[in-house]
């Protein structure tokens, strides 16, 4: 298995600078979001992967075509890493969600686990498949760095799945967390199953 696992958030789309829920709305890289893919390709030159892996979806790609073109490193899609579907949350803006369905958002807020959005994607189902892609594509290397290109808010799913960061609030794509972080993968596999490790609430 891979040592460790480099997460990639993939560049801003026009959803997240609206601050839209994307889910599985499948849209492209905005030019703010291309010079972030730069940006992040600068610094992953520096960690040397030996692999880059893609979510399934168009501003992940987008992003690891920018950052292979300069590790020349072609891009691999994983099956499995598409975001967490949000039903008809998708394409709506956080604000009017927490104005029309307040106690619903509420509930979301609180704890994530125990709803969904309408027509939505459980957040306990989407970290099973989750986890069960990351395994799989973990274990095709037997050594080294492997690098991962996630939209947000995958980036922190995947981070919580593999080494218990908080995922913080969901909907919210901050500017601030790094766009590029190591993590080590020795110790996850083999953990308690994912039910047990959840936390009670992402915020």
């Amino acid at each position: 298995m891979a040592e460790s696992l480099i997460v990639i958030r993939s560049g801003a789309t026009d959803y997240d600078l609206q601050g839209r829920i994307r889910g599985g709305v499948d849209i492209p890289l905005c030019p703010a979001g291309v010079a972030e893919a730069r940006r992040a390709a600068d610094l992953l030159a520096a960690l040397s992967p030996l692999a880059l892996y893609t979510a399934p979806v168009t501003c992940a790609v987008e992003t690891a075509r920018i950052i292979g073109s300069v590790l020349s490193l072609k891009p691999k899609s994983v099956r499995g890493l598409h975001d967490l579907g949000q039903g008809l949350w998708e394409g709506m803006l956080v604000d009017d969600i927490r104005r029309r369905q307040p106690k619903l958002y509420r509930q979301w807020q609180d704890n994530p686990w125990a709803v969904s959005p309408p027509e939505g994607e459980l957040l306990e189902d989407a970290c099973e498949r989750i986890e069960t892609a990351l395994e799989n594509m973990l274990r095709r290397r037997v050594s080294g760095r492997v690098a991962l290109v996630v939209p947000a808010p995958l980036d922190r799913i995947v981070r919580w799945i593999v080494a218990g960061e908080s995922m913080g609030d969901l909907w919210v794509r901050d500017p601030d967390t790094a766009p590029v972080t190591e993590l080590p993968t020795a110790a996850q596999w083999g953990r308690a199953p994912l039910s047990q490790r959840r936390q009670p609430s992402v915020i």
